[in-house]
């Protein structure tokens, strides 16, 4: 597909989820189920290799089977993709860019050289190197809560002032402040932000999200998306219940037992039974047992029953 602007990377965007084989390899069969079921929804694109895909326990050969599984069925269906091409290994990262340069995704997510936090000097080094090897691609930088160097607005501002190539950023949000900053500094870029606060997000000049509550219902999440044009008001009522549960059932799981993020979005995934991608994450990180999926399903089919079926 063309090359994505800051202005055509909006909305609500669905994390493709890595499948695991009982012998830990991947099962490409349910991850190409997965994306065919992401295409159907229409949802308003798609995107690989992030934390949920586990981009970080993937091997090279394993990370170019996926991209290729992913652009072949994008392309084919016109459904606009991202391809996450982050590695903690600027050299790996790098690698993995010039890869699927060919595949022509829409836009290429990744993260900054995360051992050592790196100095804004380095950070512009980095991805000047990788604009340079992108073909015409534009980048869009993920900068989660748990990376090494995290970015406020003006350092975002340096950075976009100075690759060009840079349409957009992965982001946890903020407060008023910090969207004050992301407008004056940043007007030019895709904000995107977790999906569950959306819908105040677009009110303070979000773009969109690379969506958590996509995990849990990818159609219902574009439904709120969508009524986000037309009623905010029952979006934002939507948004405090989604918050809700997100507070009360899902951060637990991370702030208390020490789950990583990605094993919370595969038992949204499971909870939300859109597709068979099981909360198996790959060796060494742990897996929320299946029964808490079952726990918690009837908990969010009565708190948010758009995104729960009966």
């Amino acid at each position: 597909m063309r090359p994505l602007s800051a202005k055509d990377i909006r909305g609500n965007w669905a994390t493709l989820l890595s499948a695991w084989n009982a012998d830990g390899s991947p099962d490409y069969g349910r991850i190409g189920h997965e994306i065919d079921v992401l295409i159907e929804t229409g949802v308003d694109g798609i995107y690989s290799n992030g934390t949920a895909g586990e981009f970080h326990a993937q091997t090279e050969e394993e990370f170019t089977s996926i991209s290729e599984l992913l652009a072949g069925k994008c392309n084919d269906a016109g459904m606009p993709f991202q391809i996450g091409v982050s590695h903690m290994s600027a050299q790996i990262s790098l690698e993995r860019l010039r890869k699927v340069v060919p595949l022509a995704p829409g836009a290429v997510q990744l993260i900054l050289p995360d051992w050592f936090p790196v100095t804004q000097e380095e950070a512009l080094a980095f991805l000047e190197r990788m604009a340079d090897n992108a073909g015409g691609i534009g980048l869009v930088l993920y900068n989660p809560p748990h990376a090494k160097r995290r970015l406020v607005p003006a350092e975002l501002g340096f950075l976009a002032d100075r690759i060009p190539s840079l349409v957009g950023v992965k982001t946890a949000g903020g407060d008023d402040a910090w969207y004050a900053g992301m407008r004056e500094l940043i007007p030019g870029l895709s904000v995107f932000i977790p999906g569950h606060l959306l819908a105040s997000g677009i009110q303070r000049g979000a773009s969109g999200a690379y969506s958590n509550v996509a995990c849990l219902n990818p159609a219902a999440a574009q439904r709120w998306f969508d009524q986000m044009l037309t009623d905010m008001v029952a979006a934002l009522e939507l948004e405090s219940r989604l918050c809700l549960f997100m507070d009360h059932y899902i951060v637990p799981f991370i702030r208390d037992q020490a789950y990583c993020n990605a094993a919370c979005d595969r038992l949204m995934a499971v909870m939300g039974a859109w597709a068979d991608v099981g909360t198996e994450m790959r060796w060494p990180y742990r897996s929320i047992p299946v029964a808490e999926a079952r726990r918690l399903r009837p908990v969010a089919r009565e708190l948010i029953p758009e995104f729960i079926g009966g």
